[in-house]
């Protein structure tokens, strides 16, 4: 059927192309021999194209036939490859199994190796330690993600690694390293570390950065006493010394850091701690003064005490015994005068040695009720924060509750001192004014002893010549 299809075509094709040249001859003669030679011109084409398709056929079975061999071929290969892969299946499960006979306890090694190391790694990287000994975590870490076994150089750096993190844990070393300054700015220092708890150099207070890897000095330092402490460790060779150590690893260090000083303190006490401040401070001057001026008359008059008979004017006991003016011989009859002046003197004397001794009474009473005036502040302020916010959080109503405290803790601060200033003040000057009255009045009745004494001598003196 293949063969004859086109034979046909061409049979069909025939009269119509002999149509179209009748149409073009002139006469039935000229047809007739185009038509003969069409159809020997039609057959040698027929005959080129079968021999074509000849042709092809034999080429189309050589074609097929290589295929077949080809096909052939790989079936065979396939085979060969499918009993390969069967043979390596079965040796891979023999050889799976052995592995599994020889690993044995390794494989829950392995797991135990993974979990301390996925454990350390946190450990390591939060580690003070790890600012001398950098980049320790990074193997923890990769080994805790490993999906095979370890090697035995992996093991044993795991257990150096361990081992050193508890020897350096207590241990205080120096060492060399790069640190940034309050501002940011890297800079080579020698870092004194005491075990992984606290870091310090040039007597500040160092904090560790993990994201970064580095020692950074703390923008704000604790207070001094612990800023001593940490100088005199660096500066010690051998032997024993007193220093700070953070059992927390930094976090007790940050929350004394960030506890206010006291002039931070009295700054938030709005403006009556001023006030406060200001009654203590005057009270305190007044005091010292004070104190001063009746230790200088406590010398004058001691002084005055061993010349009783030659009074001065540069010292209380002086000035009331040169008051005394009444004469010998009718001082008996002058007593009452004397006395008075006495007394008068005495008086005179006595404001100087009680001088700003109500103020500070005042002042005692005053500092607990401007502590309380504070008080009631930073209740206000307290309130005020929780109304504004909505919401009790303790951080808000801090400042204010801060506020009320340090109010009166200062009041009852200048209170209590001042209190103790103002009874030794007065203990002072009634020792002053006791010693005034004793000697004025001794010097009265001494000088009136001796006035009776002058009386009867001479009494007794004038009957004698009568009686001889």
């Amino acid at each position: 059927m293949r063969v004859r299809t086109p034979v046909l075509v061409l049979a069909l094709a025939a009269p119509l192309c002999a149509a179209s040249a009748a149409l073009a001859a002139v006469d039935l003669d000229e047809l007739l021999e185009q038509t003969r030679n069409t159809r020997a011109i039609q057959a040698k084409e027929n005959e080129a194209r079968e021999k074509e398709f000849l042709a092809s056929k034999e080429k189309q079975a050589s074609m097929l036939a290589d295929a077949i061999k080809k096909r052939d071929a790989a079936e065979a290969h396939s085979k060969q490859l499918s009993t390969t892969f069967d043979a390596n299946e079965r040796k891979l499960a023999e050889l799976q199994e052995t592995m599994t006979q020889r690993v044995g306890s390794l494989g829950e090694l392995f797991g135990v190796v993974r979990q301390v190391a996925g454990d350390g790694s946190s450990v390591m990287y939060n580690s003070l330690i790890s600012a001398q000994f950098p980049k320790r975590d990074e193997f923890f870490a990769a080994l805790g993600k490993a999906k095979k076994l370890p090697s035995i150089e992996e093991l044993e750096r795991l257990w150096f690694e361990i081992q050193r993190e508890m020897t350096e844990s207590g241990r205080v070393v120096q060492f060399k390293t790069s640190i940034d300054d309050a501002g940011g700015n890297p800079k080579e220092a020698e870092v004194v570390r005491i075990g992984g708890f606290i870091a310090m150099t040039d007597g500040q207070f160092l904090d560790y950065k993990p994201s970064v890897g580095r020692l950074n000095i703390l923008p704000r330092q604790p207070p001094s006493g612990l800023v001593s402490l940490a100088r005199e460790l660096q500066q010690a060779k051998q032997g024993y010394v007193e220093a700070a150590v953070d059992p927390s690893r930094g976090a007790l260090l940050q929350l004394i850091v960030q506890r206010p000083n006291w002039g931070e303190r009295i700054q938030r006490g709005e403006s009556v701690n001023y006030v406060i401040l200001l009654v203590g401070a005057i009270g305190a001057l007044l005091s010292i003064y004070q104190a001063f001026y009746l230790l200088r008359a406590r010398i004058a008059v001691r002084r005055q005490l061993a010349n009783l008979d030659h009074p001065t004017e540069d010292n209380a006991l002086g000035r009331v015994l040169s008051s005394i003016k009444a004469d010998p011989g009718t001082i008996e009859e002058d007593a009452e005068v004397v006395e008075l002046r006495i007394s008068e003197a005495v008086l005179r004397e006595v404001p100087k040695l009680e001088r700003f001794q109500a103020f500070l009474r005042l002042a005692v009473a005053a500092g607990p009720l401007l502590g309380l005036i504070g008080t009631v502040v930073g209740m206000i302020i307290t309130f005020q924060s929780i109304t504004e916010s909505g919401s009790s959080d303790p951080r808000l109503m801090a400042h204010g509750i801060s506020t009320a405290m340090i109010a009166t803790v200062l009041g009852l601060g200048i209170a209590i001192p001042l209190l103790f200033m103002n009874a030794a003040l007065s203990s002072m000057s009634r020792n002053v004014v006791q010693i005034l009255d004793e000697q004025s009045t001794g010097m009265l009745a001494e000088s009136l002893e001796r006035a009776k004494e002058r009386e009867e001598g001479g009494l007794l003196g004038g009957r004698g010549p009568r009686h001889a």
